[in-house]
Formats: structure tokens, sequence, C-alpha cells
């Protein structure tokens, strides 16, 4: 834990944070490689464009798994209810 240099799309940033710093690197590599996909796509975006719709796209994935979660732990709340009713 402490600070992790690091590069985004070749650029050095110096990152501090709590969390280990094999966990940043990975957060780090990930947010490169949904950058990179954006440059794939449209290879003369700007970078700041890029980055932005690199951050939309991280969000879309982030809300899709946050209601995923929403709609298993609905599902399994009606399911222990339906078993606390059988002992009931």
């Amino acid at each position: 834990m402490g600070t992790v240099e690091t590069y985004i799309l070749g650029q050095k940033y110096t990152i501090k944070g709590d969390a280990p710093d094999e966990h940043i690197q990975k957060l780090v590599a990930y947010v490169n490689s949904k950058i990179q996909e954006v440059y794939e796509n449209t290879p003369q975006i700007a970078p700041l464009k890029a980055s932005i719709l690199a951050a939309i796209n991280i969000a879309d994935e982030f809300q899709k798994l946050k209601d995923e979660q929403e709609s298993i732990a609905k599902h399994i709340e009606e399911k222990t209810d339906t078993l606390s009713r059988l002992f009931d």
C-alpha cells in the first residue's frame, strides 16, 4: 500500500491509495485496456474523449453487474421467504 507509478496511454501517473499495489496495477491495466478499445474503434479520437467514452463503458458494465446483483439478491430473498413459510 502506498504509491504506485504506472502508465495510461503511455503517460506516467502516480497513484496513491490504501489498496495493495497489485490491485491498483490491475485497475490501471483494466482502465488502459478500455481506453485502447475506444481507440481501436475510433483511431482519430482525442485522448480526453476516449477516456470519457471508456469511463461510460466502465460505468455501463458496473451498472449491469449491480442490476444483476440486485436481481439475484431479490431472487434469493424470495426463495428464502418461500422456504421459511414451509417451516411455519
